[in-house]
């Protein structure tokens, strides 16, 4: 008779947090996933190096298990209220490594970004349905402001227009300048 080892294995990973870097853009597709972002993700990374934006990447062994970007220019009069805001988006962090604070660190870290271009506000978008993200964004701060009928749409990488329709509630935080 053989027995089973019941303890488990805890395994201790090094996670680095940085800019992205045009070798990330075909990992952020996490083998094939979001393979449809694909223009969307080289349209970020293009407005990373013009500085209008910001790909900030939680790497495990040089791949991207979560992101978040950020929007420094401003963009939908929704989000921005007609006022210097940045705007968060895309924040996913594989599921896997979820629950171990990645993704609070990825936010605190676009949020630094924020404060460092003196901006005072910042604005995230979430879905209605996703109470875990919302939870997560009370949590630090950020206070439901309006709601949005999420209605957008992109172009993926076949071509092919994709129609999103994702009730959102728009959350802001004021950020103290340092």
């Amino acid at each position: 008779m053989v027995a089973l080892d019941r303890t488990g294995l805890h395994v201790s990973l090094t996670i680095r947090f940085r800019l992205a870097t045009e070798a990330d853009l075909p990992k952020l597709e996490w083998h094939g996933q979001f393979a449809h972002f694909r223009p969307l993700f080289r349209k970020a990374f293009q407005e990373q190096k013009a500085g209008r934006r910001a790909m900030l990447i939680a790497d495990c062994h040089d791949f991207p298990i979560g992101h978040i970007f950020v929007q420094f220019a401003r963009s939908k009069a929704t989000y921005t209220d007609d006022e210097e805001r940045a705007y968060l988006y895309s924040l996913r962090v594989m599921e896997m490594f979820q629950g171990q604070g990645i993704g609070t660190r990825l936010i605190h870290m676009a949020e630094g970004l924020i404060q460092d271009r003196r901006m005072e506000w910042v604005t995230i978008a979430v879905g209605k349905q996703n109470i875990g993200a919302l939870r997560l964004y009370e949590r630090l701060g950020y206070d439901i402001y309006t709601d949005d009928p999420g209605r957008w749409s992109y172009r993926d990488h076949q071509g092919i227009v994709r129609h999103m329709n994702e009730p959102s509630w728009l959350l802001q935080k004021r950020l103290y300048l340092r």
